[in-house]
């Protein structure tokens, strides 16, 4: 299964990853699967492995996480953040059978 096409990250992301992986050993990350459902990955962060599928984070558990697609990490916004606020909140835009 592939994913999309990559969506290069905000610069800062690559900042503010450092400092989260340096708080905590283990990485808790939750992310989009290339199906568009949830995936979570633990382990110890092992760097960055950038390739022409994009940018992947490394845990030493051997997951390949791509950058674009992390929900969170350790409980912090990633740069998916928004699109799975938006898809979790998705029912409160619907009418529930009532219309107006």
């Amino acid at each position: 299964m592939k994913y999309f096409k990559y969506l290069p990250v905000d610069p800062d992301f690559y900042e503010i990853l450092e400092t989260i992986v340096r708080e905590k050993k283990e990485q808790n990350v939750f992310y989009f699967l290339p199906d568009n459902t949830l995936g979570q990955a633990k382990g110890e962060y092992h760097g960055i492995d950038k390739s022409s599928d994009g940018e992947f984070m490394i845990l030493s558990d051997g997951d390949y996480v791509r950058l674009d697609r992390i929900i969170t990490i350790n409980g912090k916004p990633g740069p998916a953040f928004d699109e799975y606020d938006n898809y979790a909140n998705e029912c409160l835009s619907c009418k529930a059978g009532y219309e107006e």
